[in-house]
């Protein structure tokens, strides 16, 4: 299974990022596995914001709800690609952002994209 994060590199404050997560050698619609997003901000750990589910259910953080009150995960079976949308961004918003399947549970990742450099700046 390969995963890579595709994006604008450059996001202004108050606009939205949106990224998205391109699978394959794997179906995002395969029962039991769970599709999300990491972001790690510079000098900080990593952060789990949020998967979506075979079904389309999705899940959001709920340690920070001012960041899952911004935070939308959708996902394009036909191209088998699932997105992020991060609204209202500021420049605490940038970071390396990853994408991920989870197996199991949704923080047990085995599988992950080499992730993506957001900056939020004007």
């Amino acid at each position: 299974v390969q995963l890579q994060e595709s994006g604008p590199g450059l996001v202004k404050p108050s606009q939205t990022l949106s990224l998205t997560c391109t699978v394959s050698g794997g179906s995002i619609t395969a029962n039991s596995y769970y599709w999300g997003w990491i972001r790690q901000p510079p000098g900080k750990g990593l952060e789990w914001m949020g998967a979506i589910d075979s079904s389309g259910s999705t899940y959001y953080t709920d340690i920070t709800p001012s960041l899952k009150s911004r935070t939308s995960i959708s996902r394009d079976t036909s191209n088998n690609q699932f997105t992020l949308q991060l609204s209202s961004v500021t420049p605490e918003d940038t970071a390396v952002y990853y994408c991920s399947r989870s197996t199991g549970n949704l923080r047990t990742m085995d599988y992950w994209g080499k992730g993506t450099q957001v900056t939020v700046s004007l």
